[in-house]
């Protein structure tokens, strides 16, 4: 079932939209906001799969919402809903799955939700073919989930590790862990999240467990053993003892 964030300025647009959607049985929790700041903090409290924004709020509008989670690692899906015909090329440049207009359309909305459901399934069915946006050398580009190896916090950053570079990227590595769980990527240290698929070998003995990727020795913590002995059950890596 889809999480989703309905938000728009007008106390009653809201509670229209989120009684539509609450019609649709693919439709879980419905988070309400009424301004841009409230829909932020909805999507950072909560695991959300798509926003249904309006376009023309104060001071943080719906493009300014989708401006900045355009430059997440896996982004929810956006939707406008707006009496604005004339911002449809924008929106739509900004990735918008769709664009609604006011009044709604119980149809309408959902065939939103249908597309919304199918993105959804796609990226869980694509998974490490997503690509990631990263910095090098004050430059963005893509790079390929799947080249990951493995991450290393810094700070509120983390620095994503492939076979020839490594790439920092403005997320945290808790969050990163949330993001990828489902991906094969284990925490095995404060410091270090891996990709089981690129695990060569793994000492788990005292006094220090490590793993071996590509080559390179990273530390398990003792808080992060279990997980990832729960991890190897299901992996082709042997620990060695």
């Amino acid at each position: 079932m889809l999480n989703v964030v309905v938000a728009d300025d007008e106390v009653p647009a809201v509670e229209e939209l989120a009684y539509l959607l609450c019609q649709d049985e693919r439709i879980g929790t419905i988070h309400r906001a009424t301004s841009g700041a409230e829909a932020l903090r909805a999507l950072e409290e909560n695991d959300v799969d798509a926003l249904f924004l309006d376009i023309h709020m104060p001071t943080l509008s719906g493009l300014d919402i989708a401006r900045v989670i355009s430059r997440f690692t896996h982004p929810p899906a956006v939707v406008f809903v707006t009496a604005d015909e004339d911002l449809a090329l924008e929106a739509f440049d900004l990735a918008a799955v769709d664009y609604l207009l006011k009044p709604l359309r119980p149809a309408r909305l959902t065939e939103t939700v249908r597309r919304v459901t199918q993105l959804s399934e796609d990226d869980d069915e694509a998974g490490r073919n997503s690509m990631i946006t990263v910095d090098q050398g004050g430059t963005s580009r893509m790079i390929r989930l799947d080249d990951v190896r493995y991450v290393q916090a810094q700070g509120d950053y983390a620095r994503l590790h492939t076979a020839d570079a490594s790439y920092l990227v403005r997320v945290p590595l808790t969050d990163l862990q949330q993001q990828w769980a489902e991906l094969d990527f284990v925490r095995i240290h404060r410091s270090y999240l891996v990709s089981m698929n690129y695990v060569t070998a793994v000492k788990l003995t005292a006094p220090q467990g490590s793993v071996t990727v590509d080559g390179t020795q990273l530390p398990v913590s003792r808080r992060h053993l279990p997980q990832l002995r729960a991890m190897l059950e299901t992996t082709r890596v042997r620990p060695h003892t």
